[in-house]
Formats: C-alpha cells, sequence, structure tokens
C-alpha cells in the first residue's frame, strides 16, 4: 500500500561530536519543577505532585550556538516567554521504571528552551482548559546538540542559565529541581509506556520573563553545547 499523502519528515537533532542524531518521538514536559519558578508563578511548590504537558516534535527548532536559528514571533500572542531547560533523550522505555535504575534509560541531554505564549497560557488555565494552544507551536522548542549521557555523565546538578542581549535573565543549578530526573522518569512511567527517542524537558529556574522582536537569546548548561536564538 502506498501513502494518501506525502508523509511527514522525520524529525532528528544531530549529535555533538559525529554525524549522528537522535530520532525524536515525543516531548514531555515538566511543569514548575524549580521551586523559586514555582514561586514566582503564584505556586506552592512543597504541595504539588508533578505534572506534565506535551510539545509537538514538529515544535522543535534546532538553535546551536554560535550561530542559532531565527524564531519568528508567533502569531495570535502579545506576550511570549522564555524557560531555558535541559532535555533528557530517552535510549530504551518501559512502564513502572524504578528511580534506581531510570538513569539506564537515558541515551543523553541537550539544551532547550519552552517558549510559551504565555498570554494564551493565561487564557486557557482561567478557563480551565489544556495548555497546548500555549505551548505547542511552530517552533516552540529551540534546542541544541545532544550530548550522550557517556560523555556529560549524569545531570544531576550544574549551572543553568539564559541570557537575553547579554543580560543574565535566569540563573541556577539544576540540583534545584523539586523531581530529579530519575523521579521524574520513574513518575512518568507510572502513567505512559516510554519508548526510545522520548524527550523530557526537565522545568526551568526563577526569572522568566518576555521576549520582543530583535532579542538575542542564549542558553547555558553546564556540560553542554549552548543555543542561541533570534527573535525575529
Amino acid at each position: 500500500m502506498a501513502n494518501v499523502i506525502k508523509a511527514p519528515d522525520p524529525v532528528a537533532i544531530p549529535v555533538a561530536g559525529s554525524d549522528d542524531t537522535f530520532p525524536v518521538n515525543r516531548i514531555f514536559c515538566v511543569g514548575r519543577n524549580y521551586a523559586e519558578h514555582a514561586r514566582e508563578m503564584g505556586h506552592d511548590p512543597d504541595r504539588e505532585p508533578p505534572f506534565f504537558f506535551e510539545k509537538h516534535p514538529s515544535s522543535l527548532l534546532f538553535a546551536p550556538a554560535p550561530d542559532g536559528a531565527e524564531f519568528p514571533y508567533p502569531q495570535g500572542s502579545e506576550d511570549v516567554h522564555h524557560e531555558i531547560e535541559l532535555v533528557v533523550g530517552l535510549s530504551k522505555g518501559g512502564n513502572d521504571i524504578s528511580v534506581e535504575h531510570a538513569f539506564e534509560h537515558v541515551w543523553g541531554y541537550a539544551v532547550g528552551i519552552d517558549m510559551t505564549r504565555r498570554d494564551l497560557q493565561g487564557v486557557a488555565k482561567k478557563m480551565g482548559r489544556p495548555w497546548e494552544i500555549g505551548k505547542s507551536f511552530d517552533n516552540a522548542a529551540p534546542i541544541g546538540m545532544f550530548h550522550a549521557i557517556t560523555e556529560a555523565g549524569h545531570m544531576a546538578e550544574g549551572h543553568i542559565r539564559l541570557d537575553v542581549n547579554g543580560e543574565r535573565r535566569q540563573d541556577g543549578n539544576m540540583n534545584a529541581m523539586i523531581w530529579k530526573i530519575p523521579e521524574t522518569i520513574a513518575y512518568l512511567s507510572a502513567l505512559f509506556t516510554l519508548q526510545p527517542g522520548d524527550l523530557i524537558m526537565t522545568g526551568t529556574p526563577a526569572g522568566v520573563g518576555p521576549v520582543k522582536k530583535g532579542d538575542i537569546l542564549e542558553g547555558h548548561i553546564e556540560g553542554l553545547s549552548s543555543i542561541k536564538v533570534t527573535v525575529t
């Protein structure tokens, strides 16, 4: 049998230092996973279990520094925010993965930015509707080179920051995650059958804020390749 329309192109992210790529399946995102960010969004991080939303793989925007990529200001919004995040890529999946064995399912890591149409997200929240309209749109997930866990190690801590036009906006350490990477994988695997190629965006430190046309965003995580995004 033949496809009745052209099949979508597969989504894959280049691997640092090689000609290999990491094929992408789904993108899970952890909401409010840093205490200070949870507080700046008006929530109590000590009382909330982890929760998740998804971005579509087509929302990925490959933006490795130094050249980076252009991020066209998205239609339908007048308040778009940046959220710097560590991205985890899974090499194998499963259900009910234990915390103790969770790192065995990780292939590697990349730097990502969760771009958010904050105004549309806010409307959805007030109306009790899903967030996808504010989170999953064209180019909503800038990402850098993937690094294998054999190179980067277990990313339990390390400096994470984002600059806008050379000014520090977000500045934190990954050891401040409320739900650590193994815990997040274990929790997700109790809700979904995780699969190779799944990505997990692990939350953002405090300091999220709006971007405007002409802004240059530079994201850095200790031990990984940086990313650069120019808002157009």
